[in-house]
């Protein structure tokens, strides 16, 4: 079932320079996509501080997802709202419209992704909600899922701007002894710097997506 993503930038009003931080935003995106090819239409600018995006898969979605929150640097933030269920094209539109659950519930997981962040969980950046055309046994995968993000959204978010290169290197396939050479560090140095992030657990989840999401 196709997955829909609405992405909002996090304190976009602060932002010093607004064109500037979008064209990060896009080169970031593309140096993602690029890397690792998984959306079925790629993150884009649409309205206000938002981008939208489909990926084929749930799994799919969480990996890519999880790579640009490691690409991010520290001064440029995103909310993650998922929805699972059907994207359409508006028919008639004069521009490409899309409507339909999967964009319904990705409206609902951002206003939650919104409201978390405001109480008790400032971790918060990812939520994924089904559409009304979702099953049981789809229910039960996002439940999972949910779960699942809550936790490394606290893991990533904790990390510093080195510690999240590192784990998106790793992710990448990238060797320590490479990461080391490109950060000017020694290998023991990455290989502490990953295990006291927990990155080791980051990765190795981020490589159940990948491999799911080939399948």
């Amino acid at each position: 079932m196709p997955v829909a993503v609405i992405a909002d930038i996090i304190g976009s009003r602060a932002l010093p320079d607004r064109s500037a931080a979008q064209r990060e935003f896009a080169r970031l995106f593309a140096e993602v996509e690029e890397a690792m090819p998984l959306a079925a239409e790629p993150l884009r600018a649409t309205v206000g501080d938002e981008f939208q995006a489909v990926y084929p898969t749930l799994d799919a979605a969480l990996a890519a997802l999880l790579l640009i929150q490691l690409v991010l640097p520290d001064e440029l933030g995103l909310r993650f709202g998922v929805g699972v269920g059907e994207v359409r094209a508006v028919t008639g539109a004069d521009t490409a419209l899309q409507d339909g659950p999967g964009w319904w519930a990705a409206r609902d997981a951002i206003d939650i992704v919104d409201a978390r962040q405001q109480r008790a969980m400032p971790s918060t950046r990812t939520w994924i909600v089904g559409g009304d055309d979702h099953d049981g046994r789809m229910s039960d995968a996002i439940d999972t899922a949910n779960a699942y993000v809550l936790l490394r959204d606290q893991l990533v978010t904790g990390m510093t701007a080195r510690e999240r290169r590192l784990t998106y290197g790793r992710c990448l396939g990238q060797t320590q002894k490479a990461l080391a050479a490109a950060e000017g560090i020694t290998q023991s140095a990455v290989s502490q710097a990953l295990q006291n992030a927990g990155a080791v657990a980051v990765v190795a989840g981020f490589e159940i997506l990948r491999e799911r999401a080939a399948a």
